[in-house]
């Protein structure tokens, strides 16, 4: 498959099979528009049906992160009013669509962030896998300060992530966490020096684009089916998974080389 930046964008698949996703609007805290959620949408939707892809990066151009959803641009005056209900319509097939993406696609997703990480940014990080922040990184909820109520799964993934006491905190009172509380809340997977970041972030990416991709992939569908169906659901969804992952090529690599006593070599097939 073929991968195409977009404006605030940069969308590029490396040799080590890394899709590597940047947002790219520094002057304005990397904030995302409507072209930045298509174009996110249409690359993490092909990266899942992409075998040459094994993980996803996912960080930000410059100082930030992303500061939230552009509202400014959005709200700029047309001239034309739009009608009731223009948001209800619009969310289901963009931030809507983004976040359960995310969550969903049997690829592994990693996300580095510094500065502001707000509003959909930080949804966006908490929707990947492996979160790995620098130590002085600005997690914050924006929206009672902007006097508009969450979107993008804040209120879903937050209280998931950190219990229902803090996620209050953060979204009704509006505090701002920074990377090192976020680590010790659970919020985020890392937490590291600045300087450190990039590494950091390279390090857990290149590992999960190394490792058994079916099987990372079954185990990241396991995970999150299981937030919401019973025990008896959930061990038909393990049988499942272990059946297509003990029939791939990485499971046969696996075996021999326990047999073997040497690290595996898996191709993700």
């Amino acid at each position: 498959m073929s991968y195409s930046s977009v404006d605030g964008l940069q969308v590029a698949l490396d040799d080590a099979g890394v899709l590597r996703l940047t947002l790219d609007r520094p002057d304005k805290r990397n904030a995302i528009d409507d072209g930045m959620v298509a174009g996110l949408i249409d690359a993490v939707e092909s990266a899942g049906k992409d075998e040459a892809v094994r993980a996803i990066l996912l960080t930000g151009n410059g100082d930030h992160f992303c500061g939230g959803f552009d509202i400014l641009g959005r709200n700029q005056p047309s001239g034309q009013k739009r009608r009731a209900g223009s948001i209800q319509r619009r969310l289901p097939s963009q931030a809507h669509r983004l976040i359960p993406l995310l969550l969903t696609v049997q690829t592994p997703v990693v996300c580095a962030a510094r500065g502001w990480a707000a509003g959909i940014g930080l949804h966006l990080l908490l929707a990947a896998d492996v979160a790995v922040v620098s130590d002085d990184a600005r997690l914050w909820e924006p929206f009672t300060e902007r006097g508009f109520t969450p979107d993008s799964g804040g209120t879903w993934l937050l209280p998931r992530r950190i219990g229902e006491v803090r996620a209050r905190d953060m979204l009704l009172v509006g505090r701002a966490v920074d990377g090192a509380t976020a680590f010790e809340w659970g919020l985020v997977h890392r937490s590291v020096p600045d300087d450190e970041l990039e590494a950091g972030a390279e390090a857990v990416v290149v590992e999960l684009a190394k490792g058994p991709t079916v099987a990372l992939g079954l185990t990241k569908w396991l995970l999150h089916a299981g937030a919401s169906v019973g025990l008896e659901e959930h061990l038909r969804n393990e049988a499942f998974a272990l059946e297509l992952s003990s029939r791939s090529e990485d499971f046969r690599e696996g075996l021999s080389a326990f047999q073997e006593k040497r690290p595996p070599e898996f191709k993700g097939r």
